[in-house]
């Protein structure tokens, strides 16, 4: 009351905020979805499976390389990572827009020519994202633009190959892929190793 009385009011404490909870990095998992996708599909563009079998695809572009990859990026926006953001995301849908073609894509009134040269357009618009977020991936690491490097080389010759419709062209395209896997999977086994052993196991060479 004396406090009142002398116009002084009580101050109250500042309540205490809990802090926000953390999450386990996505990155890894993206990574890994996307390896194995591309791994597969580059084994059928390389000509080491039959392009008849290239619907054994659809599940993974459907579960892993799309929904998996995908709520991966959407895990990085919680992260504040664009970059992982906009890659996971995108590429996760580009496997589910993939599998839509595979399941689909039944083009009429085209002969089989022209439905290639569509399918060309689809891969040229990836190609053009692919090369921009190279540029953006020369300062997350090393090899994560290693990735991106040869991601963009990959869409380039599958671009050619289907534009074309030039099959060496996308034989070399699909050795790329398998190429990009490669280094996509390292990418993912570094970092999964890395934050599960608490120090640096494997390098991915920072930069910046």
């Amino acid at each position: 009351m004396a406090d009142i009385e002398a116009g002084r009011l009580p101050v109250r404490a500042p309540e205490q905020v809990a802090p926000a909870p953390g999450i386990a990095d996505p990155g890894p998992l993206g990574l890994a979805a996307f390896a194995l996708t591309t791994f597969v599909l580059s084994c059928v563009n390389a000509g080491i499976l039959e392009v008849g079998t290239k619907s054994v695809v659809l599940g993974l572009a459907l579960f892993y390389g799309g929904l998996a990859q995908f709520a991966a990026g959407m895990w990085e926006f919680r992260k504040d990572n664009t970059f992982g953001a906009l890659a996971f995301t995108s590429y996760g849908a580009f496997w589910l827009a993939f599998a839509g073609i595979l399941f689909f894509y039944k083009p009429t009134g085209a002969t089989a020519d022209q439905a290639t040269h569509a399918v060309g357009v689809f891969l040229l618009g990836w190609t053009i994202f692919t090369a921009y977020m190279t540029i953006a991936s020369l300062r997350v690491s090393g090899a994560v633009a290693a990735v991106f490097v040869f991601l963009t080389a990959t869409f380039v010759f599958l671009t050619i190959g289907d534009l074309t419709v030039n099959e060496n062209m996308t034989k070399v395209g699909g050795y790329l892929g398998l190429l990009t896997a490669v280094l996509a999977w390292y990418t993912s086994f570094a970092s999964v190793t890395n934050s599960t052993w608490k120090r640096t196991v494997m390098p991915t060479w920072p930069i910046g």
